[in-house]
């Protein structure tokens, strides 16, 4: 403990921020670190001498890092193939990582192709219910040919090469995104992602929070992120609004024609 200083802290901050640490997350573990040494300098006798100075890094609470849709699927074609069907599941669904991992085949029904969480396997500690699309249920039916052609046998849907659970694959997410050539992602940008693309396509925001397991709305806005296309597409949908108001009749066609034509290429 007394080896503990601002020099050190520093060098435990940046690595923890090399390791895709957002600052919020740093910021806790600081808390518990100043506590530890407060209430060593409170002994009687004291373990140390003093507690050096801890600063804290300032937290943004927007994020704004997601996958656009042709980003994704570029980029899942450099992952290892035991880690695709993972990838995709957590595009598609915004689970969290540790709920991914942890998924075996006794959550899902592969008669009506859903999986299910009870109360105390989620951050949340909420059950949670999602029916998978076709690509999902095509990605299930693949892991279970993997596990079959490898002889793995495993609880988990998504394992390792070796069958067990999945600590990380942070080297070979670097690598696709690498070679793929798209702007430095992290996994949790897929959860981002899903939640902006289930409002996109129309899904209500209560339903699209069961799936990702959101609990608090505040939380969920942060990761419904806007971006310069959506406000693009809002303003074009206010504008057509506005010009479908002005009524039927054929001065107004005339204009909505005429500028149709004009965008037009």
């Amino acid at each position: 403990m007394t080896e503990i200083t601002s020099t050190e802290i520093s060098k435990y901050i940046e690595m923890r921020l090399n390791d895709d640490m957002s600052n919020a997350s740093v910021n806790r573990e600081l808390s518990i670190l100043k506590r530890i040494l407060t209430l060593a300098n409170q002994r009687n006798p004291p373990l140390i001498e003093h507690v050096p100075k801890i600063s804290k890094l300032k937290e943004r609470n927007v994020r704004k890092g997601f996958f656009e849709h042709d980003e994704f699927i570029k980029f899942r074609k450099f992952l290892p193939e035991y880690v695709q069907g993972l990838a995709t599941f957590g595009y598609k669904t915004g689970w969290r990582f540790g709920e991914i991992i942890s998924l075996t085949w006794s959550q899902v029904d592969k008669v009506n192709w859903c999986v299910r969480l009870h109360a105390g396997e989620t951050k949340n500690d909420e059950s949670r219910i999602i029916y998978l699309d076709e690509e999902l249920i095509d990605v299930f039916k693949k892991q279970l040919k993997l596990m079959k052609d490898a002889a793995l046998i495993t609880s988990y849907v998504f394992p390792s090469r070796e069958g067990g659970k999945i600590n990380n694959f942070k080297r070979s997410w670097n690598t696709a995104i690498k070679k793929s050539g798209i702007p430095r992602r992290i996994f949790h940008d897929l959860r981002r992602t899903a939640v902006r693309n289930m409002i996109r396509a129309g899904v209500p925001e209560v339903v699209a929070m069961r799936i990702s397991g959101h609990k608090t709305r505040s939380v969920f806005d942060r990761y419904n992120i806007v971006n310069e296309t959506d406000l693009k597409i809002a303003a074009d949908k206010q504008e057509n609004y506005l010009l479908s108001s002005l009524g039927t009749n054929s001065g107004t066609m005339i204009i909505i024609e005429a500028k149709r034509k004009y965008l037009t290429p």
